[in-house]
């Protein structure tokens, strides 16, 4: 039987033509060269060597390609996006082309896949109702679940872009200054309620002005695309250190992305309205005149293999527009790589919550160590073809031993 050509994928492969999205990966024999590519169905596209290839097609654009990141192409803007794309769905599509883009294409299975991005600024959201909602009971059951404010603007931290890493990557359990209600002290050690937080992630390309907000209808000019990310918590330092300034050591230990960036203009087709809003938003936050900021986007949460929850993206408050445009109303610049994250992705039901905190009712069990956690999603496509996102996995590793200094 002859083998199959890797241009003829099978019915409803959801990493088609419709797709193609961007990461890093490196060969056997050159392990050192990072190389950008397209994954098209089980395959890479190596795009190092694409303008060789098709140079008619892809030529202006070659520097951009042979760089060891994204970072270049990401700060070449939308209009250079869309060409290089294009030419990319020529490249997988046209059979004129097979017997000069064939060499080009590499198996998964014989490539290692690197973090697809240098990472500028990490900022993450608290945007679902009912996230917020949830956390809001169970931290303050005496009190209204949602603060004051969460209905006025996208609430977000600023986390540690130094420890973003790929997925795959293990993820030690942290060791940090924890205190229950009943205890009088504090006490340190490994944590004890390491947690889960399912998100979505968006991927900065063309810079802004200092001082220069990024309106709404913006939004597509300086965002690349679009990732899955794991806010790794943990719970109990998390608990001890945010009052009165918010998350710090509980987060700043590990947080995973996927090795692959879908183009947003992939996901044309899952663009829907945000829910109803009973509080009118300020007017840079008004996005009723503007395209729906919405996506319809099925998570999937597993541990160990299992399906915990089934978070849907579609039912979150703030979109990734509003949270763009408030990011940058006081004047703070955007700079290429930046990667801010959506906040905790749940839905109404219960198999629906986007971490153990909410799925356990803060009652646990947490994290143990060994468990492994792998986030998916897949989003519609065009003629009812699926789009789907990079996956994200990492394995929990035991803390390391801390002396006494």
């Amino acid at each position: 039987m002859p083998e199959q050509s890797p241009f003829e994928l099978a019915e409803g492969d959801p990493f088609g033509p419709h797709n193609l999205p961007y990461g890093v990966f490196s060969t056997i024999d050159a392990p050192d060269q990072h190389r950008i590519g397209v994954r098209y169905g089980a395959h890479v596209l190596d795009l190092s060597a694409l303008p060789s290839a098709l140079p008619a097609a892809i030529h202006p654009h070659a520097e951009l390609l042979t760089a060891p990141t994204l970072n270049p192409l990401l700060a070449a803007g939308r209009p250079v996006w869309q060409q290089i794309r294009a030419a990319v769905h020529t490249a997988v599509t046209d059979p004129a082309h097979r017997d000069e883009v064939a060499p080009l294409l590499h198996p998964l299975e014989e490539v290692t896949l690197h973090l697809p991005f240098e990472v500028a600024d990490y900022v993450d959201f608290y945007s679902s109702e009912y996230h917020a909602t949830n956390v809001g009971r169970i931290f303050r059951p005496n009190d209204a679940g949602l603060p004051p404010n969460w209905k006025h603007l996208p609430i977000g931290y600023h986390g540690r872009s130094g420890t973003v890493v790929a997925t795959g990557t293990p993820v030690v359990r942290p060791n940090g200054q924890r205190k229950a209600p009943a205890d009088e002290a504090p006490t340190f050690g490994p944590s004890a309620r390491l947690d889960i937080e399912a998100e979505v992630g968006f991927v900065v390309g063309t810079p802004s002005t200092l001082h220069e907000p990024v309106g709404l209808s913006s939004f597509r000019d300086h965002v690349f695309g679009v990732c899955l990310v794991n806010d790794w918590s943990a719970r109990d330092v998390q608990a001890w250190e945010y009052v009165p300034l918010g998350p710090f050591l509980g987060k700043s230990f590990a947080t995973s992305v996927s090795a692959w960036i879908t183009p947003l203009d992939a996901l044309d087709e899952a663009r829907t309205p945000p829910p109803a809003r009973d509080v009118p938003p300020l007017p840079y936050l008004d996005d009723s005149g503007v395209e729906p900021g919405g996506f319809d986007i099925r998570m999937e949460v597993r541990i160990n293999d299992e399906v915990v929850s089934r978070p849907p993206f579609a039912s979150m408050y703030w979109t990734a527009a509003q949270q763009l445009a408030h990011m940058t109303v006081n004047g703070a610049s955007l700079r290429t790589g930046d990667l801010f994250a959506s906040g905790t992705v749940s839905g109404p039901d219960p198999d629906q919550l986007g971490c153990l905190l909410e799925l356990t009712q803060g009652k646990g069990p947490y994290l143990q160590d060994g468990d492994e956690v792998t986030l998916t999603a897949w989003a519609p496509g065009p003629g009812g073809a699926r789009i789907e996102l990079g996956e994200v996995t990492g394995r929990i590793l035991p803390a390391p031993a801390v002396g006494t200094p």
